[in-house]
C-alpha cells in the first residue's frame, strides 16, 4: 500500500515540474545594431617629423683674422645686403697700409722726377718705362692693403634674418673657424625637410602619378605643417624634391618641402610635423568598435539570416582615429554587429537592429574627406 502511494507523489513531482518548464518564460535576444560594411573614398594623414629652414642661409665669416671691435646687429634682426655686421681691428694692416702708400708716393714721385728728363732727352725712354712700373706696382700693393682693411668691416651677402651670434666684442676671430660669426637666412620662404622610411618611400611611388620620380614629385598633393604647439600652419608646402637614395645609416629618404612664410612666423631651426595626405580609394571600412582582438588578430561578429552571429578574421590596412580600413576578411553590404561586440560570443543569436553606418561611426566627417 506504502509503495503504490510513493509512486503516485512521484509522478505528481514529474509532472509538476514538466508544467513549470513550459510555463517558465524564454529570455529574451539581445537587441545590437548591426550596420553594413560599406566602401568609400577616404584621405587620410601621415605624420612625419620635420625640421625648418630658410631657403637661403648665409654664413657671415671674416675674410681676415682680428679682434671684434663692434657688432652693429642683434639676433633675430633683419638685414640688408651690404649692411655693415660687424668690424673687426685691423691695426697690422693699417701700418701694412702706411708702407704701402708711402711707397707708392715714392713711385710716383720717381715718375714726375724723370718725365721732364726723358723730354729734354737727358735719360732714356726704358727708364721711365721701368718707374712707370714700380709706380703701377706700388699701387696695386696699396689698393690690396685698402681691401684688406675693408675686409674688417663684415658686411650681409644678402637681404635676411640674423640667427645666434656666437662671437662678442673682443673676440678673436678668423677664416678658418668652425663656426660663422653668424647665419644670415631668407625667410620669405622656408623649407621643411623631412624623411621617410623606405616601405613608406615604396609606397609614395606606387600610390602617386607619374612615370619619374621627377614627375611623382610634381604630382604629389600639398602639404600641411603642424607647428610645435600642435596648432596647424594657416600656409600649404609644395613637396620640391627627393633624394632618391636610401641613406644607408637610417635607412631613411630625404624629401624638402617649401612653405611662404609672409608674416616671418617660421624660422631657422623650427621643428614641427609634415602633414601628407594618402587617399585610399573604394576602400572598405568598419567602424573601429565594431571589432576585437585576439592575440593580435582583428575579428568582427558578422550577422547571418537566422540572425547569428559568427566571428570573422580581417586584416585591417590602417587605423585611423575611429574607422579601420580593411584589405580583406569583409564583403561590401555585409551585415556585422555595429556596436556590443563584448557583450556576445560566436554563435550568439541576437535581435538585429539595423542601423545607418553614419550612426555607429559618427565622427567620420570631421575626420576624414569623403569624396
Amino acid at each position: 500500500m506504502k509503495s503504490g502511494v510513493y509512486v503516485f507523489i512521484f509522478a505528481l513531482l514529474l509532472f509538476s515540474c514538466s508544467d513549470l518548464k513550459k510555463k517558465a518564460p524564454q529570455r529574451p535576444l539581445l537587441s545590437l545594431p548591426v550596420i553594413k560594411v560599406q566602401k568609400m573614398n577616404i584621405t587620410g594623414f601621415q605624420m612625419i617629423t620635420a625640421n625648418i629652414e630658410g631657403t637661403i642661409n648665409d654664413e657671415v665669416r671674416p675674410k681676415i683674422s682680428g679682434f671684434i671691435t663692434k657688432v652693429y646687429i642683434d639676433e633675430g634682426q633683419r638685414v640688408k645686403k651690404g649692411q655693415l655686421l660687424f668690424k673687426l681691428e685691423t691695426l697690422a694692416v693699417n701700418q701694412d697700409a702706411l708702407a704701402a702708400k708711402a711707397n707708392l708716393q715714392s713711385a710716383t714721385i720717381e715718375v714726375e722726377k724723370i718725365k721732364p728728363l726723358v723730354k729734354e732727352g737727358i735719360i732714356s725712354k726704358r727708364e721711365l718705362e721701368t718707374a712707370t712700373a714700380l709706380q703701377t706696382s706700388a699701387k696695386a700693393t696699396y689698393n690690396g692693403v685698402l681691401a684688406q682693411i675693408d675686409y674688417g668691416n663684415v658686411r650681409a651677402a644678402i637681404d635676411g634674418i640674423v640667427g645666434e651670434i656666437p662671437f662678442r666684442v673682443g673676440s678673436l676671430v678668423s677664416p678658418s673657424d668652425i663656426e660663422p660669426l653668424t647665419t644670415v637666412s631668407e625667410l620669405n620662404e622656408v623649407y621643411a625637410y623631412y624623411s621617410m622610411n623606405e616601405k613608406e618611400y615604396l609606397s609614395f611611388l606606387r600610390n602617386t602619378q607619374g612615370s619619374s620620380v621627377r614627375e611623382k614629385i610634381k604630382n604629389f598633393p600639398k602639404v600641411k605643417l603642424i607647428l610645435a604647439d600642435d596648432s596647424e600652419y594657416d600656409q600649404e608646402g609644395t613637396v620640391e624634391t627627393t633624394t632618391g637614395q636610401i641613406d644607408t645609416q637610417t635607412g631613411t629618404v630625404s624629401f624638402r618641402a617649401r612653405f611662404p612664410n609672409p608674416n616671418g612666423l617660421l624660422n631657422n631651426g623650427n621643428s614641427g610635423f609634415i602633414k601628407i595626405p594618402q587617399q585610399y580609394n573604394e576602400v572598405l571600412v568598419v567602424p573601429e568598435q565594431s571589432t576585437f582582438e585576439n592575440q593580435t588578430i582583428v575579428y568582427v561578429f558578422s550577422v547571418k539570416e537566422s540572425d547569428t552571429v559568427v566571428q570573422k578574421a580581417i586584416t585591417p590596412i590602417r587605423r585611423i582615429n575611429n574607422l579601420l580600413l580593411i584589405k580583406d576578411g569583409l564583403n561590401e553590404g555585409e551585415q556585422i554587429v555595429g556596436q556590443g561586440v563584448s557583450k556576445i560570443g560566436n554563435g550568439t543569436k541576437i535581435h538585429p537592429v539595423v542601423t545607418p553606418f553614419d550612426t555607429i561611426a559618427s565622427s567620420t566627417e570631421t575626420i576624414f574627406k569623403s569624396n
